[in-house]
């Protein structure tokens, strides 16, 4: 395959400008984590999702892109280590992503491909109205959050009790309740997400960030960071949706219990749906690319 080469000064940018994209979310966290405060809505992508912020600070370039005389990533996983040899440049350490080691992730990057073009395939449901957050809660002893529900126990319980939950995400859907657990239509599996998975989930939207981080360093820190705005500004809409009484952060509720605030969600929803799906469709361009590298044809890979 055909290489592109970054001089030390062109990565050099693109690594800095990476770095101050994503420094509006990553320091108001690190310095939270410091003194000992949470965020019930921003920590969660750095809470729930393994990546750490300093690994979401560092960027790639992806598979087929090579670094000039740069020694910083020489001993990170996944790079396979050169030496310069024009004249100009004799000694320098000139990293790539190794393709052994993309033969070695296709394992994951198939599984992965697989669970996108699933959920890519099928038609966006909007109509959930967030209401696993409230399932979550349901007859519950304690919540998930100290912030107090904004209609108090019962009238939470209400809610659910008078909706029809159509939850199809397993992460979600995992942490319901157990008494909320046989209310919802679906019972998706930790083994069967490509079964289940549809574009207008806000939680499969925020996994966009999850998948494309998985696949680093083979894709580029500019897909992940796209990603993570994504999932960033979804994970707001989930929590404005949710029974908690968030004004104390500066959030107003999206009051799901009402016909506006239904409406208010699945304009969003959509929006998101709408937004995510050309991330999406770059993650699958992206995995087929580095399965398309190994002679085993990609379509086999993904029935």
């Amino acid at each position: 395959m055909s290489v592109e080469s970054l001089t030390r000064g062109a990565w050099q940018a693109r690594a800095t400008a990476h770095a101050d994209r994503l420094a509006p979310y990553v320091e108001p966290h690190l310095a939270r984590r410091r003194e000992g405060v949470k965020h019930p809505v921003h920590d969660f992508l750095f809470s729930y999702y393994s990546q750490r912020p300093a690994q979401l600070m560092r960027w790639h370039p992806g598979f087929g892109v090579a670094l000039e005389d740069a020694p910083e990533y020489a001993g990170l996983k996944g790079y396979l280590v050169s030496t310069g040899s024009t004249d100009d440049r004799v000694g320098s350490t000139d990293v790539t992503v190794d393709p052994a080691y993309v033969a070695a992730q296709r394992s994951l990057v198939a599984s992965i491909l697989r669970l996108l073009v699933a959920t890519a395939s099928r038609p966006a449901h909007t109509g959930c109205f967030g209401l696993h957050e409230w399932a979550m809660v349901y007859r519950a002893d304690e919540t998930r959050h100290p912030q107090p529900l904004r209609l108090g126990a019962a009238g939470t319980d209400t809610v659910v009790e008078s909706h029809r939950i159509m939850c199809s995400h397993f992460d979600a859907f995992r942490f319901f309740t157990d008494e909320a657990r046989p209310r919802n239509t679906v019972q998706p599996g930790r083994d069967d997400r490509p079964a289940f998975e549809q574009p207008g989930c806000l939680h499969a939207g925020m996994d966009l960030y999850k998948h494309a981080f998985r696949l680093t360093p083979m894709v580029s820190s500019d897909l992940v960071a796209d990603c993570f705005e994504l999932a960033w500004d979804i994970r707001e809409l989930d929590m404005r949706a949710a029974p908690y009484d968030l004004a104390a952060f500066g959030f107003e509720p999206v009051r799901i219990e009402t016909v506006e605030g239904k409406r208010e969600y699945a304009a969003a929803q959509q929006h998101f749906t709408e937004r995510g799906a050309p991330l999406r469709q770059r993650l699958i361009d992206a995995c087929e690319r580095l399965l398309i590298e190994d002679p085993v044809d990609v379509g086999d890979r993904v029935r």
